[in-house]
């Protein structure tokens, strides 16, 4: 964790004593209306808002830190069903869907809850909250918590949160998915990075899901490159699969700049020190390239820069037939032949003729999705390609996958043709009855179905 910048707290500062001085606060205080506290929620949780958004996107290793902050009484109970909710989906689950370590952030949300004036009124909207972080708590853990409330109602309203269907796997599963859906445009994540291999095993999920969600977000990583490298460069951490796991995520996704070769030098001493590396990092790459992540040929590019060729292992020269690919494009005579060079040293099914297949299938899947219904003449060239890919890999789920993107582009030909005496319909139809059937993407009858207009049910009168 680290601590909130000084310019943030000035902000909080402000915005709570304008909370402190206003009619809002005096008008509530006086009442006790909920009405009351309503206006007093649209007047100051938007500021609140504002900078918390700001530092999740700039500095999101403090907001443990601002969140302590926030829970002041000062502020008046403002913003806690959020900070109860970050706090409930930060921690790491495991697949029976419960913490992997006790969550005592959320703990102290919680807690600053109950003990907070407030308590009638935030209690009518953390129900969902209380229980899922409940559900993916152990029943010690939510005991010792309701034990230090000496306010017997509070107690109750806890316990009657603890709903015995989430003792299901099922119903864990999927109350835990809906309560995630309401905040997944919300930007939360934080992390800790660990300094030794207990904290490893400990903060590894944590870090991984935070260091995920920024890359998918195309967040800004500048505020925690140093301590990225810090943390790869600790000889203590280095050598485990959860090491090469983190170690190989910056590798191919975040820019470091100035330092990049602080990142170049623990990533050639892991491929040149450890043998079991080349393995785990093809493990890492076979999921990666199927995975949501961002994968693209920059990423291989990126990693190519990185590696120092005199090393002998599988992945310098994964790395070489990729950079022939996208130099040359995979069309190109030398991009074919260096593929199959690389796919001809290794058995069909090993991890790096896996991430190969994958690789190039995803640059062909991209070009498809992205290739304009008017450009359909480029798709009859393409086919050629596919061709000659299929022939060097001789797989058929790389096969079946063209097959399934090819048709995907076919379909959306045809709603846009729809004139079967047009010129585009016949060459559309002319090119894929028979290429369809030499490619084995289908069997005549099939390739017929493309092309046969739906009759509308009548509707009856």
């Amino acid at each position: 964790m680290k601590s909130l910048d000084k310019e943030y707290i000035d902000q909080l500062e402000e915005i709570k004593n304008a909370l402190q001085a206003s009619p809002e606060l005096e008008q509530y205080l006086s009442e006790e209306e909920p009405e009351d506290y309503n206006k007093m929620q649209d007047k100051f949780e938007k500021q609140i808002n504002a900078v918390y958004d700001e530092v999740a996107a700039m500095h999101p290793l403090q907001l443990f830190d601002l969140e302590n902050h926030l829970i002041d009484p000062a502020f008046e109970g403002l913003f806690f069903p959020r900070l109860l909710g970050y706090a409930v989906l930060r921690g790491d689950t495991n697949e029976e869907v419960k913490y992997v370590r006790p969550q005592e952030h959320f703990k102290k949300i919680l807690l600053a809850i109950c003990n907070s004036f407030y308590f009638d009124i935030v209690n009518q909207r953390i129900g969902q909250a209380v229980q899922i972080g409940f559900a993916l708590s152990s029943d010690i853990w939510i005991t010792n918590l309701v034990e230090e409330i000496p306010n017997k109602n509070i107690k109750q309203f806890l316990l009657s949160q603890k709903l015995d269907k989430y003792r299901d796997l099922r119903h864990r599963n999927s109350g835990y998915r809906r309560f995630q859906k309401q905040f997944q445009t919300t930007n939360f994540q934080s992390t800790d990075f660990p300094n030794s291999q207990v904290e490893m095993n400990t903060w590894f999920g944590s870090m991984r899901k935070f260091l995920e969600y920024r890359i998918s977000t195309s967040a800004d990583h500048t505020s925690y490159l140093e301590e990225i490298l810090t943390f790869i460069e600790n000889k203590e951490l280095q050598g485990s699969s959860r090491f090469v796991t983190i170690l190989s995520l910056v590798a191919n996704f975040i820019d470091f700049g100035k330092d990049e070769p602080r990142l170049a030098k623990v990533f050639n001493l892991q491929r040149k020190d450890h043998p079991e590396f080349n393995e785990q990092y093809f493990e890492f790459l076979n999921g990666l390239v199927t995975s949501s992540l961002p994968y693209s040929s920059a990423c291989d590019q990126k990693i190519f820069v990185l590696l120092d060729k005199k090393i002998q292992d599988d992945i310098y020269p994964y790395y070489s037939a990729l950079a022939e690919v996208s130099k040359k494009g995979f069309v190109h005579e030398d991009a074919k032949e260096a593929v199959r060079q690389l796919y001809s040293k290794y058995d069909g099914l090993s991890l790096v003729n896996s991430c190969l297949r994958l690789s190039i299938l995803k640059q062909f899947v991209h070009v498809l999705k992205h290739l304009s219904i008017e450009a359909y003449p480029d798709y009859f060239e393409i086919n050629k390609t596919f061709t000659s890919y299929m022939d060097i890999f001789d797989y058929q789920q790389f096969n079946q996958s063209l097959k399934e993107a090819s048709i995907v582009y076919v379909r959306k030909l045809l709603k846009k043709y729809t004139d079967k005496r047009g010129k585009d319909y016949q060459d559309i139809k002319k090119f894929v009855i028979p290429t369809f059937q030499d490619l084995g993407f289908m069997k005549e009858k099939g390739v017929l179905e493309l092309f046969k207009t739906r009759r509308k049910k009548r509707v009856k009168t």
